[in-house]
């Protein structure tokens, strides 16, 4: 029996090992902050939407409601255009977020495992907030994280996070009123009546005040424009707000003004982010990234519609599909000084690459064996080659691949199904079928899907189907394909 604490700590004493050699031997290896002449590291700050769609921001074409300060954020740093979300649902997206796997090796693929229940992160998973901890940052994580319930080794305070406040659960993350919240690991009561994205600024804030003398890593996780599914089913609107203005005159129905004020409001919040740095004089020592973790929800969820605002923009699918709408995502990374203002990138990343991202940036070593690869060259203007390939995996409703490569995108529903293939170079909305006309790709990919997929414990595949429990609305799982915890 392997002793997983044992390992774990292992691993973590490895890592700090190698982040002291990194200080005490800069003849072998610099770290970023000798390498761009700074006093320290920079902090580093992930705001991350929830259910926001590729169209949503007026920096991605959003003609209906507004996003100054996000779009703001763009003019003043990169804007990406072909970055991916790691997965077209929430819980395998964050994990893959987390751990720099793709979703054919990351133990977490979907919201709800073969039994139905909740699957957390291990005690030997390597996340985003232990790397930067070894390098001596300070870390947080604010919002909704959905990577382990109560009592369970999947916890943010057990996964390197020294500060955590929110939603554990993501059905609980549901309810933008909640009765309680966890602080640490423990269960704290929210006063009636409060919006719970507002209580996550005003922690943000003070957190970034209060670690502002070191580095920082920060994972603000909102909620928001996820619908509350059980008000849908009570009232046929589960978006949830606690008013519907500046949009309140508007001819569209009360899901789509709630919709529209949501991510309006969300823009404000993140304003008072930037605000906060400027004010601290820390503008110029943080890299703020914003992003989502899966393409917009559908009508089904919310009652809101995304093809009345395009929130997809030109891509087809919504979330849980692996058609471009539900996995590529915005991505804006915004470093004063070191990020040149007014770019638009077309490099194509993904958020399996965070992690050895930020590790290059704080000077880190990330963990051997990851899917991710670092995309600070591409933030600095340097050279960055491309991934060979990208792949994904999905489970709920009947497994389903992805591979993207190059110019060319492959879909399969099924194992049994036939592989589409598209060409996003000239055809980003996926509508014409190329597989029969490029056959010799096709087999490429056929064998990347093969390769890339490590069978899952809770989530197997058997016959080209996933097997799992009950379905629920919002799940797709996953787990790494190594040695599991018995």
């Amino acid at each position: 029996m392997i002793n997983h604490q044992v390992w774990k700590f292992a691993v973590r004493f490895i890592m700090v090992t190698a982040a002291i050699t990194l200080v005490l031997m800069p003849s072998l290896a610099l770290n970023a902050a000798q390498r761009t002449g700074r006093q320290r590291q920079p902090n580093i700050i992930l705001i991350l939407a929830d259910d926001l769609g590729y169209g949503d921001l007026g920096c991605y074409g959003q003609k209906f409601f507004k996003t100054p300060y996000l779009d703001r954020m763009a003019q003043e740093g990169i804007r990406f255009t072909q970055c991916y979300a790691s997965s077209p649902v929430c819980a395998p997206s964050r994990a893959s977020l987390m751990t720099g796997l793709h979703q054919g090796h990351a133990y977490i693929r979907g919201n709800m495992g073969l039994n139905n229940e909740r699957v957390p992160l291990r005690p030997q998973d390597v996340t985003v907030a232990e790397v930067l901890k070894s390098a001596g940052y300070r870390t947080g994580v604010i919002g909704k994280w959905g990577l382990g319930e109560p009592d369970s080794t999947g916890l943010p305070n057990r996964q390197g996070f020294d500060y955590w406040f929110g939603y554990l659960n993501q059905n609980h993350a549901h309810n933008y009123y909640p009765d309680y919240l966890w602080r640490q690991e423990e269960r704290v009561t929210i006063p009636t009546g409060t919006y719970s994205p507002d209580l996550f600024t005003q922690e943000a804030l003070d957190f970034i005040r209060r670690e502002r003398g070191q580095p920082f890593f920060l994972y603000l996780a909102y909620i928001i424009p996820h619908a509350n599914n059980e008000l849908t089913r009570q009232t046929g609107n589960g978006m949830e707000v606690p008013s519907d203005a500046p949009y309140s005159n508007e001819q569209w129905s009360p899901q789509q003004k709630n919709y529209a004020a949501m991510v309006t409001r969300l823009d404000a919040e993140i304003g008072k982010i930037l605000a906060l740095l400027k004010e601290l004089e820390l503008d110029d020592d943080t890299l703020v990234f914003f992003s989502s973790d899966n393409g917009p929800q559908g009508k089904n969820e919310g009652g809101f519609d995304p093809e009345f605002f395009r929130s997809h923009g030109s891509l087809r699918g919504i979330k849980r599909d692996l058609y471009e709408g539900g996995i590529r995502v915005p991505m804006i990374a915004r470093w004063p000084g070191k990020i040149r203002a007014r770019q638009v990138s077309d490099h194509v990343w993904t958020q399996w690459d965070f992690l050895p991202t930020t590790a290059a940036i704080a000077g880190a070593q990330a963990p051997t064996g990851i899917d991710g690869i670092s995309m600070l060259p591409v933030f600095l203007g340097r050279q960055q080659a491309n991934h060979k390939y990208l792949y994904w995996e999905f489970h709920e409703g009947g497994f389903a691949q992805a591979v993207r490569m190059g110019r060319w995108k492959a879909v399969r529903r099924g194992l049994s199904s036939p592989l589409e293939l598209y060409d996003l170079q000239t055809d980003i909305g996926e509508t014409r079928d190329l597989a029969g006309k490029q056959t010799e790709m096709v087999s490429r990919i056929a064998e990347i899907m093969k390769r890339e997929h490590v069978e899952s414990e809770h989530w197997p595949v058997r016959g080209g189907t996933t097997i799992l429990g009950k379905a629920t609305n919002e799940a797709f799982s996953g787990q790494r394909g190594k040695e599991t915890k018995k």
